[in-house]
Formats: structure tokens, sequence, C-alpha cells
């Protein structure tokens, strides 16, 4: 049978949800968050998906993946023993981790399909989520509730799904791909992990006292009645489009040639952040955002250790009217795209962590702001639990009003990006127009992909 590229219909038996703590004992304590961590906006939990093939270790065959992957993961939790504990509120109001070595979620279950009847359409969001990673009653809140939650899913040709969710609070993607890593370096028996983790989460606290050097307009103020064109029964859309070289190569040509070898992600952000604004038929007056996180590993000054897994990104902004970014070419919304990363510096993170004090934490403006997440260097793609790296890794869906860029390879064998965008349908079905413009690729339905609906109040 062929590969699919509309969902498909299979049953999956799960067995009763299980607590899997560390293999041995571990500090009982309590451990502060940091005040990028302990932040609203980062009050969800995050799901991402890896699909793993029958075929990638001949040495592997006739091993019961769940078991292997249990076994792995409460080894690796006695590194990283905070994961098994829970949040809890500190007097001051601040979050903390209680590590009371409890436990994750862990859930074992079976598929009546296989990763080839599934084909493309495992692509984010994916159509099968709540399928491949049940939601377990109770465990969706923050406060009290496991951090994780992981299901191992075999289907009927000898691969598996790996899904996990995790709470955002705990973690940001790098700091979860360290700590699934180790699991992979456990199913073989490591003893320990290649970079030991580190708590220090006071490395990313506010200074003392706090002080903003910088302008941050991802914390300016809206008034969300200047945004009442959308009720509580807006239908949102939620679709996936895939940009691979040849797609990519057509949204070039829209630049000038000095810009064309601008990175992709900085190309295809402008380009999104235009047809998002085209298709919203806004007023040519009214300022239009796009943000996109930035890790602060690696950034000097900082001095974040290897192992460090807690949050550290900050949500730099570019502005523009909405008129201009609409009727000027494509090279005019990539400047102001590049010119965010031209802020970046030590200071200027010092600068937002400071600032998120002052204001006390409140939620990053998203309303009518394009949120972008890159995931495509982070590499779940390489995560090998022991049968070989994964057909896809990465994020599994729509999150807190941000599209999220991941790796991906099609039907056809082409690498690419695949872009997930959330979208009342009407204006999904105006950007989906614009976007195919830019990217040449009206008729190709590997284009375009994976839609689902929801209700929501606000965009």
């Amino acid at each position: 049978m062929a590969p699919s590229s509309s969902p498909v219909s299979f049953t999956v038996r799960h067995r009763d949800p299980e607590l899997v703590v560390p293999a041995k004992p571990v500090p009982y304590e309590q451990k502060q968050l940091s005040d990028v961590d302990d932040q609203e906006a980062l009050r969800y939990q995050i799901p991402f998906i890896m699909f793993y093939d029958s075929n990638s270790n001949p040495c592997m065959e006739g091993e019961d993946q769940v078991k292997i992957i249990r076994a792995a993961l409460a080894e690796a939790l006695v590194y990283y023993y905070p994961l098994a504990g829970r949040l809890k509120e500190g007097p001051d109001g601040k979050l903390l981790v209680d590590c009371s070595g409890e436990g994750v979620l862990f859930l074992e279950a079976d598929a009546d399909t296989t990763l080839e009847l599934l084909g493309d359409t495992i692509q984010p969001p994916c159509p099968y989520l709540d399928q491949l990673l049940y939601n377990v009653p109770g465990s969706t809140g923050i406060v009290g509730c496991p951090l994780l939650l992981i299901q191992v899913t075999r289907l009927m040709c000898g691969g598996f799904v790996f899904a996990i969710r995790w709470s955002h609070i705990i973690a940001d993607a790098v700091g979860m791909f360290k700590f699934l890593n180790t699991i992979a370096e456990m199913v073989p028996g490591a003893t320990k992990p290649s970079f030991l983790p580190v708590w220090q989460r006071e490395l990313l606290n506010a200074r003392d006292p706090p002080r903003a050097t910088y302008e941050h307009h991802e914390f300016d103020e809206v008034n969300d009645a200047d945004y009442g064109t959308m009720n509580d029964d807006t239908i949102i859309v939620h679709k996936s489009f895939f940009f691979g070289h040849r797609e990519m190569s057509s949204i070039r040509k829209h630049l000038p040639p000095h810009l064309r070898a601008s990175s992709s992600f900085l190309v295809l952000t402008a380009c999104l952040w235009k047809c998002r604004t085209i298709a919203m038929q806004l007023d040519p007056n009214e300022i239009v955002r796009v943000s996109y996180m930035v890790s602060a590993s690696g950034k000097e000054g900082l001095k974040l250790p290897a192992g460090y897994y807690g949050n550290a990104f900050t949500f730099p902004v570019a502005l523009s009217e909405a008129g201009l970014l609409c009727k000027n070419p494509l090279e005019y919304g990539l400047e102001l795209v590049k010119e965010i990363k031209n802020r970046l510096s030590e200071e200027y993170t010092r600068s937002a962590i400071d600032l998120l004090v002052i204001k006390g934490k409140k939620q990053y403006r998203t309303v009518r702001d394009f949120v972008i997440a890159d995931t495509t260097r982070v590499p779940f793609g390489e995560i090998d639990l022991g049968w070989g790296k994964p057909v896809y890794g990465g994020p599994a869906g729509a999150i807190k009003d941000v599209s999220f860029f991941a790796k991906f390879k099609n039907g056809e064998g082409d690498d690419g990006i695949v872009v997930q965008v959330s979208l009342p349908w009407q204006i999904m079905e105006r950007f989906q127009k614009e976007l195919a413009k830019m990217a040449g690729n009206s008729s190709n339905d590997q284009f375009c992909r994976n839609a689902t609906e929801v209700t929501r109040s606000k965009l």
C-alpha cells in the first residue's frame, strides 16, 4: 500500500500509565528556578515527537523498545532528578522545584499501523497526537503535576514512536534535547552523560537592582479591545507548510542578488511575516510585529555551562507599519528581521531579563504578533534510542501562539523546513494564496498539509 498524504485511521491500545522514578536514590531538596523560567509566558506544556523505523540497527532486532527506553529513562533521571519532582509555589509566589523523586508519567502503547502507511502525515501539526501522546487525566497542570509525560508506541512494522510533553517552565527545547540525548546514551549502557547536567538557574536571574538598558517591544502593553474582530467562536486553522530547495529558490528570486545568500531562516521569516500581514488585511498604519526565539547559550559574558538545561532565550521584536511591509519588496522585511540579530548581546539579554522582573513576569505580547521558535538547530533528528535516528524528530503541533520551524524530509526525499501556522480560516485561505505566489508552489500538495480546526478567542 502506498504511503499516505492524508491522515489515516488506526487504533492505539494504551496500557495503564505508570510513574518512572530515578534508578538510584537521589537528593531530596528544593531548587530555585531562574527569572527566565518563572514567567507567565512559559506556564504551559510542550509536545515533541519522534518516529523511528525498524530497519536502522539489526543488533536491536527482537528487543522491546518500551522495556529498554523505560530502563534508560530511569537511569537518566538519576542525573536529571529535578525532572522527577514537582513544581510548587514558594512563599514569595515564585515557583520552585520540589525534588521529591515522585517520577515522570510513562505510557506503553501499541498501534495497528506502520510508518510507511503514515507517510508524510507525521509532519506537524501531528494529526495523531491524541493517540500517540495520551492526555492522562490530571496531568496537564503546572503546580503539583508530573513535569514530563512520555509515551512509547510500538508499530506493526517494528518501528515505534517516542512522544514527550514537558512543562516549559523546567526547560526549553535545547535543554530537553540534552535530557533526551542522555536517555539515548543510557540505552547502550553508558554510566553517565557526556555532559553532566548543570542547574545553576541563578545565572539567568535579574540583576539587583534590575535595570532595562534597551527598548524591548516584546513587553509592550496591548489593549485587547483594539483587536476585537475575533470572538469566542472564531475558527482557527492549523496548517503546516514544507519549504524544500525548490520553494526556497523561488522565494529568494524575490530578493536582490546581494541578499539572496541570507540564511533560510531569515528569508523564510521575512516571507511568512509579509504574507501573513497581507492576508490579515489590516489598516496600513497599524503596527505589526515579528519576533523569534534567540538562544542565550554561547553568549559571551553569560557563561552558561554546557550542561545547563534551563530556559535560556530572549524574544526580540521587529516592527513595521502594515502598509509598508505589504507594499514594499521582500527585502524590506528581510532587513528588519536581520536587524534583530544585530541587537543581540549579553547586555541585551540581561536587560530583557531585568525588564521581565520589572514588569512582574507578565506574558510576552502575542496578540496579532507573528512569534517563531526555530528548532532546526536543535538536533532532535539525531537522537538515537538504539534503533537509529528518527525519520522525524521535533515539534508535534500548534503551541501557545508560536509557529515552529522544524527539519523535515518529505515523501519525495527532499530535505527542508516545515512550518506550522495558525490563523482564522478566512485569513488562512488568503495567506496560503500569498505564500504560493512567493514559493511558486500553488499546485503542489506536498507544500501544505495537516489542517485541524479549533476555537479560540484571540489571534
